[in-house]
């Protein structure tokens, strides 16, 4: 298993992005620099997972329990692109809620889906569009700590189409609540490893813009 010292200097590595970021990646400063978010790991296969310090976030970026009042079955994943956060309803009226980082204006994508399938330290591939937009990508990246992908990925998709939108993990722990990708949905990867868990293939997902998720 990779040392925390080889962990922090692959993540020091420029992510490619998927649902990677539209306009590069975001300037750290040295005085709070990739390192410094860093606390430990969490042991998984065939990569650990990076703890990230929480404490550096927007409380309300934070996992944590919340009461639900909405009228989504328990199970059901909510995304508020707006808030920059990510519902996971529960029963009795509670939901376990989780900050998120969203596409850049004009990028989000908002409806109704589901999980299709999951990916474990998924591979990386650039959607045409964004081949379009640099056609220097490269056209995959296999998975591991430095992938834009992270530790896990939920696949969406309506019907049996891949709709080529992700829940996923991210290396940039800094972009949580920001609207900064190229339209996914991207987690802290301890959270989107507790969301993995929680969800089977079949999900029902909400994506929701000023508080609709249908046009």
């Amino acid at each position: 298993m990779p040392t925390r010292r080889t962990l922090l200097a692959a993540l020091a590595v420029v992510p490619l992005a998927a649902c990677q970021q539209s306009r590069g990646p975001v300037q750290v400063s040295a005085a709070d620099d990739e390192a410094a978010w860093y606390i430990g790991t969490k042991p998984d296969k065939p990569y650990d997972v990076p703890l990230v310090d929480t404490g550096r976030l927007d409380p309300k970026y934070r996992r944590q329990v919340v009461s639900y009042t909405g009228p989504e079955k328990p199970g059901t994943i909510v995304v508020d692109i707006d808030e920059r956060q990510l519902t996971l309803v529960q029963a009795e009226g509670s939901a376990i809620r989780y900050g998120v980082g969203v596409g850049k204006l004009g990028f989000s994508w908002k409806g109704e889906a589901r999980v299709g399938r999951k990916g474990v330290w998924p591979d990386w591939s650039p959607t045409t569009t964004m081949v379009s937009l640099n056609p220097d990508l490269p056209r995959t990246r296999k998975g591991g700590v430095d992938n834009p992908l992270g530790a896990r990925a939920l696949y969406l998709y309506q019907g049996n189409r891949d709709i080529l939108f992700r829940i996923h993990g991210t290396n940039e722990p800094w972009s949580i609540g920001e609207q900064m990708s190229s339209g996914c949905v991207r987690m802290l990867n301890e959270d989107i490893v507790d969301l993995f868990e929680r969800v089977p293939v079949g999900t029902r997902v909400l994506v929701k813009r000023n508080g609709k998720y249908r046009v």
